[in-house]
């Protein structure tokens, strides 16, 4: 459960970050409200994750979520650059984090 809870709390981070983009420097209403209502979820949600995923782990996963979440929001609906090299870079974070899931699975397995 606490590995799906860091996934929520992943992608609620993609809608804070994106977020920011739309509230113009807090000074839009809406998109403020919705931005940090999303940051606090996020927060919260990885707080939870923390009691039983170590925390290398779940911070890495959670930024990661969100690095690759924000890059392919940015590719399609901002029209950024998806070139090979970008695409392929993005497919290294999306490996580590599997590898990281992968590495506290078998952790807890040891155990």
């Amino acid at each position: 459960m606490a590995w799906l809870i860091l996934f929520i709390a992943g992608l609620l981070e993609v809608v804070w970050a994106i977020g920011l983009k739309y509230t113009q420097g807090f000074t839009k209403l809406l998109p403020s409200v919705i931005t940090i209502f999303a940051i606090i979820g996020s927060l919260a949600l990885l707080s939870y994750s923390l009691k039983t995923i170590p925390i290398g782990n779940a911070y890495a996963i959670w930024t990661g979520i969100g690095a690759v979440g924000v890059a392919i929001v940015g590719i399609f609906w901002f029209n950024e650059s998806s070139d090979i090299k970008r695409i392929l870079c993005i497919a290294l974070i999306i490996i580590g984090i599997l590898g990281l899931k992968l590495l506290d699975v078998n952790e807890n397995a040891a155990n």
